[in-house]
């Protein structure tokens, strides 16, 4: 048995759930579309090239939480996950989880998105333990803050071993699957990296080191890199 972790976005759903919430609230009109559209964009472009600041970023992104009441909150979220995000699901991907899991492997997502938007996604996937930059919530209504370390770069590294030390799970024979280069520190870490459908730093980085490439948008689960 070993702990299994996967990234979400561009990872287990085939595009970045953050950037489209951001589009839905502006296609719907709760954001004004020409402020955020252009920033959302910004703050995507940043995370991929590796410049993203993500303090600045979480301010921006949480702030419809704050702005919003959380009834209003939720029904928007149930709708965006029916419409945008189960078509994103991708079948190797739930192939790649049931191997783990009938391995009797733990099963984990590690992901920047806000546990909010991220955590009725990830049990689609019937995974149990997500970690997940956490807004901070009081008195009943969402601040527009978040608690705690941010999960990004090397923030996941830093909210996986606090995690470890509350559980009985080590990093022994330890998987991570992700898409991006941020995730680099906690690739580094773990026993089996895996670089899945990788933007072109990963990919450079993952062919020097000899680290299985996967894809799990042309549906089929890869087996190559799996043993028993």
């Amino acid at each position: 048995m070993s702990l299994a972790i996967f990234d979400l976005d561009n990872t287990l759903i085939a595009d970045d759930s953050d950037y489209l919430w951001g589009q839905f609230l502006v296609d719907r009109g709760i954001v004004d579309k020409a402020q955020y559209e252009y920033a959302n964009a910004k703050f995507y472009d940043d995370y991929k090239q590796g410049t993203l600041d993500i303090v600045e970023f979480l301010h921006f992104s949480l702030k419809p939480l704050a702005e919003n009441n959380p009834e209003q909150l939720y029904q928007w979220r149930a709708q965006f996950v029916e419409e945008v995000i189960k078509p994103l699901l991708l079948q190797p991907a739930k192939q790649l989880i049931a191997k783990h899991r009938d391995r009797g492997d733990t099963l984990m997502v590690i992901t920047a998105t806000n546990r909010f938007l991220t955590e009725p996604i990830v049990q689609l996937y019937g995974i149990e333990n997500l970690l997940a930059t956490t807004p901070e919530f009081v008195d009943g209504r969402y601040t527009g803050s978040f608690k705690g370390t941010p999960c990004f770069q090397e923030g996941k590294v830093k909210l996986l071993e606090e995690w470890l030390k509350n559980s009985e799970e080590s990093l022994q024979n330890s998987w991570f699957y992700s898409d991006s280069h941020n995730d680099l520190p906690l690739l580094k870490l773990v026993d089996n990296p895996v670089a899945v459908d990788p933007d072109d730093k990963l990919s450079q980085f993952a062919n020097k080191s000899n680290w299985p490439i996967i894809s799990l948008r042309n549906g089929i689960c890869p087996t190559h890199h799996f043993h028993k």
